[in-house]
């Protein structure tokens, strides 16, 4: 009996030292380590084909392309990664003479870049580079060598080598590899030099179990030196560096392809797809996408710092602090699969996860609003939780189809009419109300294409859309709605039907939206348009359905959105060019809007480098826009996210994602703050032992009675 109360209460003790539902080992506690999550597994871990935001999170810190984005700066930056420095383009006319820097674009045939790479950058260790003397250890394996391998770890030999320009030559050229079907191929033929005849050459050779493309060269991309190499795009495309930002254009060392390539190793998920490898901060060293993924840090990461400036507040911030510290702060980044936001949620709050997003569920317990002030709630407040703000680089709009006869302005007859229509609706739809109802606040209405963080936006009086805004006591104030009927009556529409017929005016929504989201936000748009007598009529359908009729333009008013894959105006300005109109080009001007004085103005700023120059263009593009109103103009999102006060560094970033080697992790505050927050409630326990040996103590006094007794 009283060992059974010496357990019991040493079990009780225990309990007030730690916290029994700790998901993770005792001696990880202090460690310098990350807590993530994740809710969709990643598909693609090879450069050539991962293109979503649920695979660059891991890319991102494994592979290096020679350039990355300030991890600060706003507007974003573009920095040398591997590179020396951001290569200077070359123009060439279409003899391959040299034209200075200030050629006219018309006469500019060919721009050269030249990336020189830091010399002494190393791969992380991997099994490819092994050697046993002169010879590659695992570059000839059979399937019998492979039977008791089942993952990389599995290789008892692994070595590195140094970082060669010839490295990203070879990346460059599985852009076109007849097997992995990259999804920027199709783009990239349009812009790097023989890119599309050197794949017809490669496909003679598709069926080989791994193409040596060193033995193939590509007109457009060849090595000038041991750290320097030269790609030549078509015509003056100044966009192209930003595509030197991302893992598409990571170096590949050709003996990991060939290490992968090999029979036997797809059908262990031994292939690149599943195993990246890079000279990045992190190496992928545990790869279970059902449950679990873990970074650690690359042993042979090159020496980078912490940057030492950034934009007006990051001081303020506290993120100028580690100024000069060398890159990484933390070890190992440990990443949980949740495939429901709740649980998710939970862990954050006890400190299990170092930062959470904020679901629609958990809103209204992470923040509170007034008067369309965002701030913390007071439970998160209390246990030192931050809020982190920032408006996404993307635009989400409702476009009008150019070429209906109602909406559109294809036709010179009635294009006053349907122009005056577009801005009536414009106006009527309120997209302060809807960010306040559907995005709980978190959005910013838009007054253009362009959103905050890319160069050209505009920021107060001088962006607004006078269209739809006035300009009162220093905000932007939507016109009246009875601005919006006057408007719809002189198209010729006066409270909402034909003035020569009197039919009512109807408008077809095409839309994707199901459920019971759907509903309120479908039901809140029929009121916006009540509002000035028009009748809307909600068309859902499915996605591919969808897709086929705006491709066909058989839609009269439809959502859609962009998200950057790059921060340039061009690359949302482009939305609205005549040549990339979607009916007839095949293009992403879904619209179909066509300007030709809106269309010259893109054509000379696409060209141009950011300045007052292209400023002032960028603004008279705007201003076009703003008169024509091929798209209701709708919000750029803006993203919530909350991090405990031991993570530090986090700064949001929609462009850059190499984002973890910047983040630095006080494990000893954690720790202690988790001890905190999750002690056991012990009292319970405490009642149940004691009613135990209430219940236990008159047959144990029986039996010491009868042990007694017989003793005797």
């Amino acid at each position: 009996m009283r060992s059974l109360l010496s357990c019991l209460f040493a079990l009780l003790l225990s309990a007030c030292g730690a916290a029994w539902n700790d998901p993770y080992p005792a001696a990880d506690g202090e460690r310098n380590i990350l807590y993530s999550a994740f809710t969709d597994r990643p598909k693609h871990l090879d450069p050539v084909q991962s293109y979503s935001e649920d695979e660059i999170t891991f890319t991102a810190q494994i592979y290096e392309p020679p350039l990355q984005y300030h991890y600060l700066k706003r507007p974003y930056a573009l920095i040398p990664a591997t590179a020396v420095a951001v290569p200077q383009p070359r123009y060439l006319d279409a003899r391959g003479r040299p034209l200075p820097d200030a050629a006219d674009p018309a006469r500019i045939a060919f721009t050269d870049y030249v990336i020189s790479i830091q010399p002494g950058i190393r791969y992380q260790p991997h099994p490819a580079f092994a050697r046993v003397g002169s010879e590659f250890a695992y570059h000839a394996l059979n399937r019998e060598q492979l039977a008791g391998i089942s993952v990389l770890a599995d290789f008892s030999q692994r070595d590195s080598r140094e970082l060669v320009a010839e490295d990203y030559v070879y990346a460059i050229k599985r852009l076109a590899h007849p097997r992995l079907h990259s999804p920027i191929f199709g783009l990239m033929e349009e812009y790097i030099v023989g890119l599309g005849d050197f794949a017809g050459r490669l496909k003679a050779e598709k069926e080989k179990p791994w193409i040596d493309l060193r033995t193939h060269r590509l007109d457009g991309v060849e090595v000038i030196d041991r750290h320097r190499y030269r790609i030549r795009v078509k015509g003056k495309y100044p966009q192209f560096l930003y595509w030197l930002a991302m893992p598409f254009f990571a170096p590949m060392p050709w003996e990991a392809d060939k290490f992968h390539g090999q029979p036997g190793m797809a059908e262990k998920n031994l292939t690149l797809d599943w195993y990246p490898i890079g000279t990045g901060p992190y190496m992928l060293t545990e790869n279970n996408p059902n449950a679990r993924m873990v970074l650690e840090r690359n042993p042979n990461f090159r020496r980078e710092t912490y940057p030492c400036e950034g934009e007006p507040g990051d001081k303020e911030e506290g993120l100028l602090k580690d100024c000069g510290q060398v890159l990484p702060f933390i070890d190992k980044v440990v990443f949980t699969r949740e495939k429901e936001q709740i649980p998710y949620w939970n862990k954050f709050l006890q400190g299990y996860y170092d930062a959470s997003g904020i679901s629609s569920d958990s809103f209204d317990q992470a923040v509170q609003v007034n008067v369309g002030e965002v701030t913390l709630s007071d439970a998160m407040r209390a246990q030192g939780i931050v809020l982190i703000t920032s408006v996404a680089t993307s635009s989400m709009y409702m476009g009008f189809n150019w070429l209906d006869p109602v909406v559109g302005g294809a036709d010179q007859k009635t294009a006053e009419r349907a122009r005056k229509l577009r801005h009536a609706i414009s106006i009527a739809i309120d997209q302060e109300e809807f960010i306040s109802i559907f995005q709980n606040g978190r959005g910013l209405a838009a007054q253009g294409p362009i959103p905050p963080g890319i160069f050209g936006y505009r920021e107060g009086a001088a962006g607004i859309n006078r269209s739809v805004y006035d300009w009162v006591d220093g905000q932007a104030r939507r016109k009246p709605v009875a601005e919006a009927r006057r408007l719809l009556a002189e198209a010729g529409w006066p409270n909402g039907r034909d003035a020569q017929t009197g039919e009512p005016l109807v408008i077809n929504l095409d839309t994707t939206a199901t459920g019971v989201g759907a509903k309120a936000r479908i039901d809140w748009l029929n009121k916006q348009f009540a509002k000035i007598d028009v009748q809307l009529v909600v068309r859902s359908t499915d996605y591919n359905r969808f897709q086929e009729k705006v491709r066909k333009g058989a839609v009269q008013l439809f959502y859609w959105g962009w998200n950057a894959d790059y921060p340039d105006p061009e690359n949302f300005t482009f939305l609205l060019h005549g040549k990339q109109g979607k009916v007839k080009q095949s293009g992403e001007n879904a619209a179909n809007y066509a300007s030709s004085e809106y269309d010259v103005l893109f054509e000379r700023m696409k060209t141009m480098e950011n300045g007052p120059q292209r400023q002032e263009i960028i603004d008279r593009m705007n201003r076009i826009l703003h008169q024509d109103a091929p798209w209701v103009w709708g919000f750029h999102p803006k993203d919530y996210s909350l991090r405990h006060a031991w993570l530090l560094n986090r700064k949001p970033s929609k462009v850059g994602h190499n984002t973890l080697k910047y983040q630095r992790v006080d494990a000893a505050l954690r720790a202690q703050r988790r001890l905190e927050w999750n002690r056991p409630v012990v009292w319970p326990l405490l009642l149940v032992a004691l009613a135990l040996a209430a219940a236990i103590w008159p047959a144990w006094r029986a039996y010491r009675r009868r042990e007694t007794a017989s003793a005797r």
